[in-house]
């Protein structure tokens, strides 16, 4: 195919070149798993974003990261499936839509649960769309073919079948249990929905009066409006102080109910008085004491915080004003005898910030117990799933280890509905994928399951299960990566694990790349209350997604966090930039050079071999990082490959063919630009899709887009040591001339005298064949290489690998200046003498390093005490 290098714009614009590129994409079907069996399969399901709101800068990461892994192996030529799909988002869409309701002046109880049903399916379709241009900014290479939502029909399929069977294996079970209740939402929320603060508090101590008995018993709560739930009073067994008292009665002040004194193990006689108050519907400990003791469960609290008839005269009140006038009531009477501050953590809902209430409620749970056993059991297989970096294993395997059981049922509308039906008369439970037959005479269960019960299952679910003859399901499972935040280890990751292995015998995915948390400059966590969040669209609309996802991806090494910080994502526009007027130019002077044109078999100068040298390692250790997830590193040797060596060399070195007369040494030179620029941009293209695509079309190129492009492959004919050593000389004489210019203020356009002091006839040989360069970048008005020079009086110096170079600068120099200069050169070589030498006296080092390291380190030696003696000699000359 002809390229259009001409037509290019001499100005870099992101938005530009990223507008309706994405959509050619698309329309190409690129991105689509084409099923070719002669391809192994790479699948990756994207961490589906809650339909509640736009994405953020965690999910600009984590997705950017997921479309380099998936972009690479497209070009590796697997059939790649990254399955897109969002997250119904239970309890945060359902809030966020009883809230614009509120502010129309109804609520879902006034508009019934089927009508509430269809605003919630408007709010998803609007917000769905939303991420889908979100997406599209960002460049994802997303199959939208088989895109998928935790509510489809689908995945409804799959969240009935695996929670009847669950039910049928007894690891699903409804029981009564103290939950933590949100008050504000009015639903139950599992322990990790629950976030804990320190916040003032106190502790109320009182005197419970005894019945038939002078005195009281003394006992301290931090909630005292629980007391009117109280059943009974606990003492430790061998606890002298009560051991008389054990079976007796105490009267409940303000209440009057008579409650025991029951003896159990679970008191410490240390704490307090020794004496506890036993609430077993308000309070997870309480109520195993009251299981044991056969204690009556006395709920005092409505559904949304305020207290009920078996509050007393207290019915009716919000929990907190309750607080209030219960304590106020029972420092009349003499109760309560102390307030004590006190700082405690206090378990706040983590939607809606609402303080979480342990209350006493028949819920739906799964029996964790047997499930976390296989999944531990997982780890110590060959099919483990690998966590990178390793250390989150731990973290994960700790929860696994200490796993209560999950309550899965949530007071909600918006979600799955339990499959589970009631009889009218006979409160028989029927629990299934169908309703019963004689409906009439069934109630189904009100509750939907926790949303992550149905996330849980997206990896296999979102393929087809449970039809285990579904193709999609038989190829791209299990998957290959998945890539997420440590913040949801627990939520999410740990359950996709236990119920793969449950539901498919299989792990649901090798490997885990965890990431951190986006904070923001000074390393705070972003947030609405501190207001500095940022928004990626924001930021691509200023810089372009190129440079956020450049950014992004090599901001941070695996499982740390990343500070985001805009002169950051602007130094990634200027390397983009650079990469645009780099290729500009390369354009221009390709001619009309088509791709059956390009010859890399032609004489190749020392910058043509060198640069074919370092491409093939560049290739390599690419290659490597990216396979490992280290994308920084990756990055790293990306930026110095493109920007140090092939914008500020090789284009540089290669105008001398190009302007110069030789036919063969121009096509060459053409050949190598237009084959270096076309590698690089398919490299850089899953970092930067939007700029590469751009320039590669530009470029003599064979194909319809760099997305179906084949990644770089190492070319062993192309790689010289050879070139490389006299490459870095080259560029070490020209670099010191450069600096001694920059030193005495000279410019580069005033002619020099360079004289070159050469260490033997090989370097003689090199320095003359590469003359032109010298002569090119140096500007000397006369050029010395020889071995046997004489080392003008005044002139400024500098020494290199195997050669020294003289500027004589006769009336531009100041002696003395000088001697200071070559003073701080000896202590810089005299450092690097003294660490290479303490290196090599270490006999570890030496003993356990591999032989060409260490030989390396020798080779360091002697070049670094060859530089240092050098400068110590000229160093006389002058002072002399």
């Amino acid at each position: 195919m002809e390229h259009e290098n001409l037509s290019m714009p001499t100005k870099y614009d992101p938005a530009e070149i990223e507008k309706d590129r994405y959509q050619y994409w698309v329309d190409g079907k690129f991105f689509e798993a084409d099923g070719d069996k002669s391809k192994e399969p790479y699948t990756v399901v994207i961490p589906p974003p809650n339909v509640t709101g736009k994405l953020h800068l965690g999910h600009a990461w984590d997705t950017t990261l997921q479309d380099i892994l998936t972009r690479v192996k497209r070009m590796q030529g697997y059939d790649v499936l990254w399955l897109p799909g969002m997250d119904h988002a239970g309890i945060a869409t359902q809030a966020k839509v009883e809230a614009k309701l509120k502010e129309q002046g109804t609520s879902r109880y006034d508009l019934g649960r089927e009508a509430f049903l269809d605003k919630s399916w408007e709010w998803k379709k609007e917000y769905a769309q939303f991420i889908r241009t979100q997406w599209e900014k960002l460049g994802l290479g997303l199959d939208y073919s088989r895109e998928r939502f935790t509510l489809d029909e689908g995945l409804s399929e799959a969240v009935k079948e695996v929670f009847v069977k669950l039910y049928e294996k007894d690891l699903v079970y409804r029981g009564e249990y103290i939950i933590n209740w949100d008050p504000s939402t009015q639903t139950a929320l599992s322990d990790i929905e629950v976030e804990y603060k320190d916040v003032q508090g106190a502790f109320y101590h009182m005197r419970y009066p005894l019945k038939d008995d002078e005195g009281s018993i003394e006992i301290a709560t931090t909630r005292p409006e629980t007391m009117l739930g109280d059943t009974a009073v606990a003492v430790h067994p061998k606890d002298e102080r009560y051991k008389h008292l054990i079976g007796k009665k105490a009267v409940l002040p303000v209440i009057g109910r008579e409650i025991e004194i029951v003896a159990d193990d679970y008191v410490d006689m240390e704490f307090g008085s020794g004496a506890v108050k036993i609430t077993p519907a308000h309070d997870p400990n309480d109520f195993e004491i009251g299981n044991r003791h056969n204690l009556e469960r006395v709920l005092v609290m409505n559904e949304d915080g305020s207290m009920n008839e078996n509050a007393g005269k207290y019915k009716g009140m919000d929990r907190f004003e309750c607080r209030k006038q219960l304590v106020k009531d029972l420092e009349a009477s003499g109760v309560l005898f102390e307030i004590e501050e006190h700082m405690h953590s206090v378990g706040h809902s983590e939607r809606s910030g609402a303080v979480v209430e342990p209350y006493l409620s028949t819920q739906w749970f799964v029996n964790m117990e047997p499930l976390a056993k296989e999944a531990i059991k997982l780890q110590s297989g060959d099919d483990k799933v690998s966590f990178v970096p390793d250390r989150f294993e731990k973290t994960y395997l700790n929860w696994m280890e200490n796993i209560r059981d999950w309550c899965i049922s949530r007071q909600l509308w918006w979600g799955h509905r339990i499959p589970a039906w009631y009889h009218k008369e006979t409160g028989e439970i029927h629990v299934g994928k169908e309703a019963p037959k004689d409906i009439e005479n069934w109630e189904q269960d009100e509750d939907v399951l926790d949303t992550w019960f149905s996330s849980a299952l997206w990896p296999f679910s979102t393929m087809g299960w449970p039809d285990e003859n579904n193709e999609d399901f038989k190829r791209y499972f299990p998957t290959n990566v998945l890539v997420t935040g440590y913040d949801i280890i627990f939520f999410w990751v740990s359950r996709m694990i236990f119920q793969s292995i449950e539901f498919t015998d299989r792990r649901p995915f090798e490997d885990v790349l965890i990431h951190g948390l986006v904070r923001d400059a000074e390393g705070r966590k972003m947030s609405k209350s501190l207001g500095n969040g940022v928004d990626p669209m924001d930021v691509i609309e200023k810089y372009g997604a190129d440079s956020l996802r450049y950014f992004l991806s090599t901001g941070s090494s695996p499982g740390q966090d990343l500070r985001f910080q805009w002169e950051k994502v602007e130094s990634t526009w200027n390397f983009a930039n650079k990469i645009w007027n780099a290729s500009r130019f390369a354009l221009m002077n390709m001619g009309d050079l088509k791709y059956e044109d390009i010859d890399l078999s032609g004489e190749k100068s020392v910058a043509d071999e060198w640069i074919l040298t370092r491409l093939n390692q560049t290739i390599e250790q690419v290659t490597k990082n990216i396979d490992r997830y280290e994308f920084g590193e990756a990055g790293r040797h990306l930026y110095n490959f493109i920007w140090d060596e092939f914008c500020d060399w090789y284009i540089e070195m290669a105008k001398l063919p190009l302007y110069g007369e030789d036919e063969k040494r121009i096509h060459t030179t053409r050949s190598i630009l237009a084959y270096t620029l076309d590698q690089i941009m398919r490299m850089l293209h899953p970092f930067m899709p939007f700029i590469t695509e751009e320039i590669w079309q530009h470029l003599p190129h064979k194909g319809e887009s760099i997305t179906q492009a084949a990644w770089p492959q190492v070319v062993k004919e192309f790689h010289s040591e050879q070139a490389v050593s006299e490459m870095n000389r080259l560029v070490s004489i020209i670099r010191s001339v450069r600096n001694i210019r920059a030193e005495v203020d000279t410019p580069m356009s005033k002619e020099i005298q360079l004289l070159i002091q050469a260490k033997d006839e090989e370097v003689i040989k090199e320095l003359e064949k590469n003359r032109s360069y010298l002569e090119r970048f140096c500007n000397p008005s006369e050029l010395t290489i020889r071995t046997d020079l004489q080392a003008p009086e005044k002139a400024m110096s500098a020494v290199v690998t195997g050669a020294e170079l003289y500027l004589p600068l006769a009336g531009l120099i100041n002696i003395d200046d000088e001697i200071k200069r070559l003073e701080k050169e000896w202590d810089k070589w005299d450092k690097e003498v003294n660490r290479v030498q303490k290196k090599l006296a270490n006999e570890g080092f030496v003993s356990k390093a591999p032989d060409h390291v260490v030989e390396e380190e020798r080779n360091k030696e002697n070049d670094y005490l060859d530089k240092r003696s050098k400068v110590e000699a000229r160093m006389k000359e002058l002072k002399a």
